[in-house]
């Protein structure tokens, strides 16, 4: 089968390829990128025919072969294992059945059932087929042990076997230096919240969704994770037999049951006194899985830098391929293509892999440039951290990783976004090129959604390498910020994660050229800087560039 899809691979890169060539608008950068070879890129990785480059699905394995494809033509070499482009990530594919069950059983009274997908989503992260629990329901407020905030929503309070219930996101402040305000931290993400509740020992855990506390809607989550769920393979981690969502109006049902309300309890979340409360509510549930070892891959490939000193450093480039997939039970289109989230990623990453492969002759980056098209992201940033535990080169040696996901094809920006860049020592050159490209800095357009910690960089900052994503603002040419606004939102409302994110011959790349353009020139002044970058000091993640700097 291997072979087969080898084989595709390289017809279809063939025809590509020559369709690149053949229909370039001429319209190039000065480093020579070409906006209509993004577009080709992008047109290609989310065809049907990629089937949405689902996880443990065919089109990930195509999409993977059509990359590593395009590094060798480039002319960059190998940097994945045994002298190949792949890096093996083994994983394993969870898919939720059917007969999967939710009931919340009061002390008194009938027991009321919860629909599968439409009340509830839930995962077995232990990866057994069938886990049955039958457990009380503790409230936790968020869930979060914040030492350096003066916050612990668990007060010593043992989870052993018990079923946590909890809100997404964090404390309510305009306090930047409280949990940094309006900004969203790791703390408020549901991964967080799925490790710390199985750190303290809980056997299942329930978020509340509230779309304004995610910032997107139950569809989201339903599609992202109603069935198959990839995780890597057990390390010895605490997982939950649940690792659950449930709609608001379930959490409402299990507050009456307990004699109180949402609002109540949401209020009593916000405060540093909470303490956990038992509910007089139990969790039965069957859940009844499928599960499936399989090895999906990060594709790597690099360009030697041209200092004897500084070649075993590295400037990174990432973007992930992976989407959703096909999803069966949707009538009509079913299909998660995936183009702007994140064809539109992949196409720059591979249009500077280009030209980076262009210019290595004329050997003036001294520090080495590694590409990494890392699988797996909308399963949880599950490719890049495997990346960062198992970089060909070590993170300590990295100065910059400079992260491309789900770029808006509308138009030629007049504002980057680079949200995380400040907290580099890196930024003052991130500057001095903004005002260069004429770009202004937009800072997060909407720091309570967290968008920091939902990127594959934060997988490579959490191991110490400086890291951030390189976007446009919300100003684009011809139109006003709230235009721009107006277009991120339709996107999140009506696109992100169904199956209308669609490549359509409508969409203008100019401006991924130029963000492309805007990160080329980033990579060439960080691989050229007498010192390695890092993070400023108090930084969250300074600890673990100084550990993996020894």
């Amino acid at each position: 089968m291997r072979k087969v899809i080898r084989m595709a691979a390289g017809i279809f890169l063939a025809a590509s390829g020559f369709y690149v060539s053949a229909q370039t608008s001429g319209r190039e950068t000065k480093s020579g990128i070409d906006a209509e070879k993004i577009r080709v890129h992008v047109k290609f990785l989310s065809s049907d025919l990629l089937e949405g480059r689902g996880m443990g699905q065919r089109g990930s394995d195509i999409a993977a072969e059509y990359i590593a494809t395009q590094f060798a033509l480039d002319g960059l070499k190998p940097a994945g294992d045994h002298g190949t482009y792949f890096q093996e990530v083994p994983m394993v594919q969870v898919t939720t059945k059917p007969e999967t069950t939710f009931s919340l059983a009061p002390k008194s009274g009938e027991a009321v059932k919860l629909n599968n997908l439409d009340d509830f989503v839930t995962h077995n992260e232990t990866q057994t087929e069938v886990a049955d629990i039958d457990a009380p329901i503790v409230f936790v407020g968020y869930g979060i042990t914040a030492p350096e905030y003066k916050w612990d929503d668990y007060k010593g309070v043992d989870l052993k076997g018990k079923v946590a219930l909890l809100f997404v996101n964090e404390p309510t402040s305009d306090d930047p230096g409280f949990f940094k305000g309006k900004a969203l931290t790791y703390y408020g993400r549901w991964t967080y919240k799925f490790e710390e509740t199985a750190r303290h020992g809980a056997v299942a855990t329930l978020i509340i969704h509230r779309k304004d506390l995610a910032s997107y809607g139950w569809e989201v989550v339903r599609n992202s994770s109603g069935k198959e769920k990839s995780y890597l393979k057990l390390d010895g981690t605490p997982k939950l037999q649940g690792a659950s969502w449930i709609q608001l109006d379930v959490a409402k049902k299990i507050a009456g049951m307990s004699g109180t309300d949402v609002e109540k309890m949401f209020r009593q979340a916000q405060s540093r006194d909470f303490k956990p409360v038992e509910l007089p509510v139990r969790l039965k549930a069957h859940v009844a899985s499928v599960v499936r070892p399989f090895i999906s891959r990060n594709v790597l490939a690099t360009v030697p830098g041209s200092d004897a000193k500084r070649g075993g450093e590295a400037v990174m480039y990432t973007a992930h391929y992976d989407h959703l997939g096909i999803d069966p039970t949707i009538k009509g289109d079913n299909i998660f293509n995936g183009a702007v989230d994140n064809g539109t990623g992949c196409g720059i990453l591979l249009e500077l892999a280009r030209v980076w492969g262009l210019s290595k002759s004329e050997s003036h980056a001294p520090r080495s440039i590694l590409f990494a098209a890392v699988t797996a992201e909308e399963q949880g940033l599950l490719g890049s951290e495997y990346l960062g535990k198992h970089s060909p080169v070590l993170p300590g040696k990295i100065t910059l990783d400079l992260n491309y996901d789900a770029v808006a094809p509308i138009g030629e920006p007049e504002e980057i976004q680079v949200s995380g860049a400040e907290r580099t020592t890196f930024y003052p050159e991130v500057e001095k090129l903004a005002k260069k490209f004429g770009l202004a800095i937009r800072s997060d357009a909407q720091p309570e959604a967290g968008h920091y910690y939902r990127s594959d960089h934060f997988s490579l900052a959490r191991v110490g390498i400086p890291a951030f994503s390189v976007d446009a603002g919300e100003k684009f040419k011809g139109h006003d910020a709230a235009w721009g606004k107006e277009q991120a939102k339709d996107y999140v409302d009506h696109h992100y994660h169904q199956p209308s994110d669609e490549y359509k011959d409508s969409m203008d790349f100019t401006g991924l050229a130029t963000v492309a353009e805007f990160g080329y020139e980033l990579g060439m002044q960080a691989a050229s800087q007498s010192e390695l970058g890092g993070w400023k000091a108090g930084d969250e993640f300074e600890a673990a560039r100084k550990k993996n700097s020894n």
